[in-house]
């Protein structure tokens, strides 16, 4: 069984798109931003589906080194983890970035201090939460395994296409994970496309979710790429 990001649907409203999804899985994972941005839990209490949050992450830097910033970004996630405790969902979180190299030693001092922040945050409402591995974009944090040590015992979510565009994606599949993206691309951009249109070798990616005895998320672009997704998946014999 997998789950299904409403990413697929970003561009109708959440009540649109949960309604699509409905009939397609019982597991959801919320993309907490744009039309789908959750003001509250409501729009999810009349749905029988299991729920995810990706947290807001356009906004927000968990590693700023400016201090008002991390604040509130912490702020916003604890916004989440209300809505998340009410649905008895995990939620999903972006490692941070830093402004200049300069300042990456800094910047990590600053991921700790949230993601202990965070932790117990979660504890007190009850709510796991997991950090997300990054695609190949400049300044970000958690791009490779070696960067694992930042997030300490924080469970780990594993974005399958951002591991493949780092080119390190059997590296990562060596580290149990708590919840994982599942999309293609071609090794150069985070095209979000279908499972079997791009050039990853999903067999090792199924065998380590079995392993982790985990439901993953389809996080693709289009409905139509969810269908396909779930179609190639469903045929993989892990090795």
């Amino acid at each position: 069984m997998f789950g299904i990001s409403t990413f697929c649907l970003h561009d109708l409203s959440l009540s649109e798109a949960l309604e699509q999804l409905i009939p397609i899985t019982d597991y959801i994972e919320i993309m907490d931003e744009g039309l789908h941005y959750l003001e509250s839990a409501e729009p999810l209490m009349s749905y029988s589906a299991r729920f995810a949050i990706h947290a807001p992450s356009r906004g927000t830097n968990i590693a700023s080194l400016l201090e008002p910033i991390r604040r509130a970004s912490i702020e916003v996630i604890l916004q989440c983890f209300l809505i998340a405790a009410e649905v008895n969902a995990g939620v999903v979180v972006h490692p941070g970035y830093f402004a200049w190299a300069e300042e990456r030693a800094k910047a990590e001092g600053k991921l700790v201090t949230s993601l202990s922040d965070l932790t117990a945050l979660g504890k007190e409402h009850s709510v796991p939460f997991y950090i997300e591995n990054m695609g190949n974009w400049d300044y970000f944090f958690l791009k490779t395994p070696a960067e694992l040590f930042l997030i300490g015992d924080t469970p780990f979510a594993l974005d399958v296409g951002h591991a493949h565009q780092n080119l390190c994606l059997l590296d990562f599949l060596q580290f149990p994970a708590a919840h994982y993206h599942l999309h293609d691309n071609n090794g150069k951009e985070d095209s979000h496309i279908a499972v079997g249109e791009g050039t990853i070798d999903f067999g090792p990616v199924m065998k380590a979710i079995r392993k982790n005895r985990v439901t993953p998320v389809i996080e693709v672009a289009t409905l139509e790429g969810v269908h396909e997704s779930i179609r190639n998946l469903t045929r993989i014999r892990p090795p």
